[in-house]
Parts: C-alpha cells; sequence; structure tokens
C-alpha cells in the first residue's frame, strides 16, 4: 500500500483489480478546497490510457511487475516458451499475452517479459528486428528505390510491405510498434 502521495512515472497501480502504470502525475493544491493529485494512468494490459484524479493522501494498492530479458525457446502448441537468461527457468506464456509480438519472434531472440505474481502481462521486443525475406514478387527491369512497394512474406510468417527492388532471401530491418521497413540490412 501506497498514498497518493508517493506516486511516481512507471510505478504500478493495482486499481479494481487491474493493473495500471502511472504515466504522469501532478500534485495539485488550489487556493480554495483540499489538494489532489491528477494522474494518467496506461492500463498494463490492454495499452488504454486515462484520466485519474485522487484525493491527496487516499491510499492506492501497489503492485509488482518483474521486467525480465528472457530468451524465446520455441513454440509449444498455443505457448511460446521464454527461458530466464539469468536463472534458465522455463515460462509458458500464451498466444494471447504474446499477440502482435508474435510476428516479429525468432527462436533464440532475446525479449522483455513482464511477469506479475508469476504471470505473464505482456511481452515487449526491441524497437525493431532483422528478418529475412521468405517470399516476394520478383522486380521488374526499371523498378527503382523511389516509388511503390511490394507485399512480401518474412521468415516469421509476417506480411509487409517492401520497395520493388528487393528480393527474396534479403534481410530487412522491420519496426515490431507497426510493422513497417526500415531498410535493408548487409551481411
Amino acid at each position: 500500500m501506497a498514498t497518493t502521495n508517493d506516486l511516481k512515472n512507471g510505478m504500478v497501480l493495482n486499481i479494481e483489480g487491474q493493473l495500471w502504470s502511472v504515466v504522469e502525475f501532478q500534485h495539485v493544491k488550489p487556493g480554495k478546497g483540499p489538494a489532489f493529485v491528477r494522474t494518467k494512468l496506461k492500463a498494463v494490459l490492454s495499452g488504454k490510457v486515462v484520466d485519474k484524479t485522487f484525493n491527496a493522501g487516499t491510499k492506492v494498492e501497489t503492485s509488482n511487475v518483474d521486467k525480465r530479458t528472457m530468451q524465446y525457446l520455441y513454440k509449444d502448441g498455443t505457448d511460446f516458451v521464454f527461458m530466464d537468461t539469468d536463472t534458465y527457468d522455463q515460462l509458458h506464456v500464451s498466444e494471447t499475452v504474446v499477440g502482435d509480438a508474435a510476428n516479429y519472434l525468432l527462436e533464440n531472440q532475446n525479449a522483455i517479459v513482464a511477469t506479475n505474481e508469476g504471470l505473464p502481462l505482456y511481452v515487449e521486443l526491441p524497437a525493431s528486428v532483422v528478418l529475412e525475406i521468405t517470399h516476394t514478387e520478383p522486380g521488374l527491369q526499371g523498378d527503382r528505390s523511389t516509388g511503390g512497394t511490394k507485399p512480401a512474406t518474412l521468415e516469421t510468417g509476417a506480411q509487409i510491405n517492401v520497395p520493388l527492388f528487393l528480393e527474396s532471401g534479403t534481410k530487412v530491418k522491420v519496426d515490431t510498434r507497426d510493422g513497417s521497413y526500415l531498410g535493408r540490412v548487409n551481411d
């Protein structure tokens, strides 16, 4: 338990059974009336952002979210199996928790797995990853680096749009937040 006077950015609160991360907070003391704390909270699981106001000194329940760097090992049915790189413990994370990160996750790749009381909450990938194009239509003579794009399938099975001059077997850098093409990677 903590009071609203102890709030800090990044702190995780348990409000009505849901986990919320403090994005920003402001302690307000108006000239008339009691002081209060205005906060912007982000839902840990869904990412929804809400504004909430607390009276100053109100008790709030805090939660401990443990973020660890883990290595993705393999997919077991609908679960993704991660290994803690420090303790070598294995953690099964369901497909719903991994979400869109599955499109950019390769075996033996490191990711940050956030847990609360042993339950996985979400998987955080690096901002960009390098993946190989497994299939794309061949480029035609006259295709330039500027201009149009074409669909390409990555080694994880995800589909992205790439410039016309790229071919199958090319390694590309992909933004994990929106799946956009960032550039070609030369080995």
